[in-house]
């Protein structure tokens, strides 16, 4: 674990391996630790990953009130200069997608590849608006611990709760720790994002759409719509996952990865 000043807030992050760098953005209400599987595979095999605690998550500093996605990304970036990284591949999963959109619209000539994993790229509706406002206003009230309860069954599947328990007391752990502040200023801000999809059409790197095959926050049918927006982009549905793919089947999800990555890893610039 390292930290660093960016923005006027510490971030708390992950630095593992050499090569290639790869830049694993997590969801809410999550924290870096959502990534261990891959950054423990890629790091050990050539890449160079880097995983942060967003603003307002894990042991990143939490700024009270809205973060938009933009903040996030603006986050993210001031990090890869303080390390030295220029390029590198991107890969964000939920509000992690969304939040590599962002860095997709800011700084597109620093970005390799893209992986967008269960995550939708259109703006909010005035319902959702509305939602996400009021459970912001319940987690300032009544902290994270009924909500985490309520959303584990709708973060993983049904199975993976069956046959892999320690993967849903990482999840409910990852979502009960989450700073209530943090998260409700992040819930504000991505009530407030915007549409995606023309943004999408212009993307001219190659990108990787990944969605759990039981995914209910973003079923596949969102995750095809999304692909069929980018020009050339893959899509690949993980069976037996729900919204976290990347712990609910770390194997598939890191093959599939893995093989997307292939030609950055040879030593071949995917761009």
């Amino acid at each position: 674990m390292s930290t660093a000043q960016i923005g006027g807030i510490t971030v708390d992050y992950d630095d593992i391996g050499a090569g290639t760098p790869l830049v694993l953005v997590h969801g809410h209400p999550f924290d870096r630790s959502m990534w261990r599987p891959q950054t423990e595979r890629f790091g050990a095999d050539g890449w160079r990953v880097i995983a942060a605690d967003l603003r307002g998550y894990g042991d990143t500093t939490v700024v009270p009130g809205v973060t938009p996605l933009e903040v996030f990304a603006t986050d993210i970036i001031g990090l890869l200069d303080h390390l030295g990284i220029e390029r590198f591949a991107l890969a964000g999963l939920s509000m992690g997608g969304q939040i590599a959109l962002e860095l997709y619209r800011l700084v597109p000539e620093r970005i390799r590849a893209l992986v967008l994993a269960d995550t939708f790229p259109e703006a909010e509706t005035a319902e959702g608006r509305r939602q996400r406002n009021e459970v912001a206003d319940r987690l300032l009230r009544e902290g994270m611990a009924e909500y985490a309860d309520e959303l584990l069954p709708k973060m993983i599947a049904p199975g993976t709760i069956e046959a892999r328990p320690e993967v849903a007391r990482h999840v409910l752990t990852m979502m009960r720790n989450a700073p209530a502040e943090g998260a409700a200023a992040a819930l504000r801000g991505r009530a407030e994002r915007q549409d995606y999809v023309d943004l999408l059409r212009r993307i001219d790197v190659p990108t990787l759409v990944m969605v759990g095959r039981d995914d209910e926050y973003t079923p596949v049918e969102w995750a095809t719509r999304t692909a069929g927006y980018i020009p050339g982009a893959e899509l690949v549905v993980i069976d037996g996952a729900g919204h976290l793919p990347n712990l609910e089947r770390p194997e598939e999800f890191g093959l599939a990865l893995a093989e997307f990555l292939k030609p950055m890893s040879d030593g071949v610039d995917a761009r």
